[in-house]
């Protein structure tokens, strides 16, 4: 336990020294390029907000394109930052295309921060899958096949070739279904979840 609070407390005090430096750096790059007062700190608390929402988003698993995207652009900010102030770049003299970066910045992060925020996945609500299953119509029965002498029966339809997949899929499907409701899914549900016609629905529930 002590091993591991150790272990705690010396990556606290790591993350909290780089913190404070890369802070120091972007705030100097701002000052430098134009952004005096209270302007210029606030400039290393929208980076370091910016690379937080990114992570957060990162961690929940949605959207990850998107917060990778913005991550870097964080990152970059950040890294960018501290290699100016080591001597790279004369803060004396900063070019143009600095100053037009750090004044643009705000914009940036304004946009990264609103589409992190709101940028949710689309889920369907429970209640919309039940009514769409109500609402799918039942498969009509095939009518019952007639021994008449004299009169040969109709050949027997062939088998619906199904697809490993499909079936894999199915499967899935099927066993989400039990967990949800604590009953085996039938043929109907099964055929509104996948979206097949009635024949391949039931080939598909012969083979779970």
């Amino acid at each position: 336990m002590r091993a591991q609070m150790a272990r705690l407390d010396a990556v606290l005090v790591q993350a909290l020294i780089a913190a404070a430096l890369s802070f120091a750096h972007i705030h100097d790059v701002a000052v430098a390029a134009g952004q005096d007062g209270w302007k210029a700190w606030a400039y290393p608390v929208s980076v370091d907000l910016l690379l937080v929402a990114a992570w957060r988003r990162l961690r929940s698993g949605t959207a990850k394109a998107a917060a990778w995207c913005w991550f870097v652009i964080a990152l970059a900010a950040s890294l960018g930052a501290n290699v100016a102030t080591a001597g790279l770049l004369d803060l004396a003299d900063v070019p143009a295309w600095l100053r037009i970066l750090v004044a643009g910045w705000p914009a940036v992060a304004f946009l990264g921060g609103t589409l992190l925020a709101h940028s949710t996945p689309h889920t369907v609500p429970a209640s919309e899958v039940i009514e769409d299953q109500e609402d799918d119509p039942e498969p009509t029965p095939e009518p019952p096949a007639l021994d008449l002498p004299g009169i040969e029966a109709p050949p027997a339809r062939p088998p619906v070739p199904v697809p490993a997949a499909l079936i894999d899929h199915a499967r899935k499907v099927a066993a989400e279904h039990h967990t949800r409701t604590g009953a085996p899914i039938d043929t109907p549900t099964l055929r509104a979840r996948l979206g097949v016609p009635a024949p391949m629905a039931e080939a598909i529930a012969a083979h779970l």
